[in-house]
């Protein structure tokens, strides 16, 4: 159940432990972060205690003194902060921040100590924020449990920061509070060790100071926990996520967290699958999470997006940006188009986007006809702010925006006269940005969060697939394709040579003539594959390279007509728990890495989706004559190999590599099931990582 964190971010009275009065420790600065706090603050430090100026020696102390803490800060070192937490426990706090390093993080004596914070915290309840953290605040209620400067005067707003890193959250909180965007939390998890990223998103979607939630991820511990949360939260409120680990890091990632980042390809896939706007960068997660803290999209499988501009060189920047991240601008009607030429110049553009020449007295009048197209849902508005000009936020909420249709402004300018524009419009509930890059951003952030809602309308429906007893070698493989609905080539077992020159005669030709071991899975690599035998002589060569390698069995297969190679795979992934992968088959894929993931069970939507996600879909869309791949199929493969892993808790991972895209559909040349393997008592072995972030080899 997720944990209940009022005691931490809505706390009555807070406890600072190692705190001083003066001087620039880490105690005296948090004190005085804490001293303004309405419900009340108590100091208390064992080794300097004075009771004559409200430092007390303990935290039981403190409580007789001063009454109840939910909320006990703790600046000390990590080796006496296990005892200081179970005390703190003992008398009554519910919840802690620990700001300390020197955990696991550190190695060494730190992982003991960090085992020891654990135990408390499992033996007591308390909702832990940290290590390693430098706090968190929450502007609305005049707490900032932080000791980073600054931090009291970030304004309070509609977006919630959740950083793995406490330097994170303060660099996007103070860059959003830069821009005009009030911040309701904003929390670095540290170390995660009692509360995690997932506690924190399940308190904000019910948090009623929270629009939109900016999330910073850098190492996934319950993946399923994880995309529970999100799930949740971006059912009621917009979640947009930024993964680092895209290149290796993984030394810095381990000095920082104490663990290695995430497979970033995963991660990235499943979050976007849960609901979230996934981003590439922290400007990117600025200006998408500006967006969504206006009005929110309904689910909406393509949303059709209008571009008002005052000045057409940025608009078309905007364009540009919105048709390259696959954004929709549809022309509008000839009754708008009609209306707009009373209104414009005549050499303006006006089917959309609408060039205005530059904002005049009538541009609210624009707005309002732009807004009431039947073919629009979103609306984005780019002017330069010129006061003398014309009032954007002004002329928006004159034509009814974004009441009529969710809006986004985007301006330039000078600096003053860009923060006179994002004031105006925050008052009008109308988010604003500061570029056309920006603005495009911000508008595809609402449009991909509607289209994720709309697919998870189309939930999953898994259902029990039948087994045989494994281990499985290519024909069982295929036989329970077969069985699945799987199409697969004529084919023959073959126990000796006599069986094989049968079946030459009587497998269609030509024929592969394959190694036919369960204990083999890369065939090719070691020459057991031959393909394009005709003839009797043929054959013979072959059986003979493949008595070479040590075959006992042989599998003669009839070729497959020329297509477009897939590989299509499912797997528990050690973080994520079961998976589907789509991508490029053979060799090519594994040097592009051009894959698509999904979390299972998937719903048929989010199947189809996947060939979206490809570099190469334009392959699978009847390229240059080739076949034409129907996405209701790759959902039947698909389905029915992520129906089958979830009913056999004892494989890994099955897989079909090449599953090849004909002019009569999909069938599938190849087929691997792994079972399951025993887990290792050496525990010097190195860390499994996840594989499904790579094309796996052509078998």
């Amino acid at each position: 159940m997720p944990a209940d964190l009022q005691p931490l971010f809505r706390p009555g009275r807070v406890a600072v432990i190692g705190a001083s009065r003066g001087g620039g420790k880490l105690g005296a600065v948090m004190a005085r972060s804490l001293a303004g706090y309405a419900g009340g603050v108590a100091l208390v430090n064992a080794r300097s205690a004075d009771p004559a100026a409200g430092i007390h020696p303990s935290v039981a102390a403190a409580v007789a003194a001063e009454g109840p803490i939910d909320l006990a800060v703790f600046c000390v070192p990590a080796a006496v902060t296990a005892a200081g937490l179970a005390e703190a426990a003992d008398a009554g706090v519910r919840a802690a921040v620990v700001c300390a390093g020197g955990f696991a993080e550190a190695g060494g004596p730190g992982l003991g100590h960090q085992a020891d914070v654990e135990a408390v915290v499992a033996a007591t309840g308390l909702r832990l924020l940290g290590p390693n953290t430098s706090g968190f605040f929450v502007p609305g209620r005049g707490l900032t449990a932080s000791f980073v400067p600054g931090v009291e005067r970030i304004p309070a707003g509609r977006v919630a920061v959740v950083a793995a890193s406490g330097g994170v959250n303060h660099a996007l909180s103070f860059q959003l509070a830069g821009s005009g965007v009030g911040i309701s939390l904003g929390v670095g998890l540290g170390l995660g060790v009692g509360v995690g990223t997932a506690d924190v998103l399940h308190h904000l979607a019910t948090d009623p100071e929270t629009a939109a939630v900016a999330l910073h991820l850098e190492t996934v511990v319950d993946g399923p926990g994880l995309l529970a949360a999100v799930t949740t939260l971006s059912a009621v409120k917009p979640v947009v996520a930024l993964v680092v680990g895209r290149t290796d890091v993984g030394e810095f990632a381990r000095s920082h967290t104490g663990a290695l980042a995430t497979s970033w390809k995963t991660t990235r896939a499943v979050l976007r699958q849960a609901g979230a706007v996934v981003v590439d960068d922290e400007r990117a997660l600025l200006d998408a999470v500006t967006g969504l803290s206006g009005r929110r999209l309904p689910p909406h499988p393509c949303p059709g997006l209008a571009l008002v501009t005052g000045q057409a060189g940025p608009g078309l920047l905007v364009a540009d940006a919105v048709a390259s991240a696959g954004g929709r601008l549809p022309t509008l009607t000839d009754a708008t188009q009609a209306r707009l030429r009373d209104l414009l110049p005549p050499l303006t553009y006006q089917a959309n986007p609408v060039d205005t020449g530059r904002p005049g007295p009538g541009f609210a009048d624009v707005l309002a006809t732009v807004a009431a197209d039947p073919g629009v849902d979103l609306v984005a508005v780019y002017g330069l702010a010129e006061p003398d000009v014309v009032d954007l936020p002004a002329a928006a909420a004159q034509a009814g925006l974004p009441d009529v249709a969710p809006t986004v402004l985007g301006t330039g300018g000078l600096p003053a006269d860009v923060q006179t524009v994002v004031r105006s419009a925050t008052a009008l509930d109308l988010p604003t940005v500061a570029s056309p890059s920006a603005l495009a951003t911000a508008t595809m952030a609402l449009v991909q969060d509607a289209v994720a809602r709309h697919r998870r309308q189309d939930p999953p429906t898994p259902r029990p697939r039948a087994w045989t007893r494994g281990p499985w070698d290519e024909d069982q493989a295929k036989t329970l394709l077969d069985d699945w609905g799987i199409a697969t080539p004529p084919r023959m077992r073959c126990l000796d040579r006599e069986q094989a020159e049968t079946a030459l005669d009587c497998v269609p030709g030509p024929v592969a003539v394959k190694i036919l071991d369960a204990a083999v899975l890369h065939k090719t690599e070691i020459g057991g594959v031959h393909l394009g035998v005709r003839t009797a002589e043929e054959l013979a060569a072959a059986l003979d390279r493949l008595a070479d390698i040590g075959a006992k069995q042989f599998l003669v297969e009839a070729m497959a007509p020329s297509g477009v190679d897939l590989v299509v795979g499912v797997r528990r992934d050690p973080v994520f728990g079961p998976v589907a992968l789509v991508g490029l088959g053979g060799t090519a894929a594994e040097a592009y890495g051009d894959v698509a993931i999904r979390a299972l069970p998937a719903g048929p939507a989010e199947i189809a989706a996947m060939v979206d996600d490809l570099q190469a879909a334009a392959l699978l869309d009847g390229w240059r004559g080739g076949p034409v791949l129907d996405r209701g199929d790759l959902v039947t493969v698909v389905t029915a190999l992520g129906d089958a892993l979830l009913s056999a808790p004892d494989v890994a991972e099955i897989e079909i590599n090449p599953l090849r895209l004909t002019v009569d559909g999909l069938i599938a040349l190849d087929a691997v099931i792994v079972p399951v393997s025993p887990v290792p008592d050496d525990t010097d072995s190195p860390t499994i990582e996840s594989e499904v972030d790579h094309a796996p080899a052509h078998h």
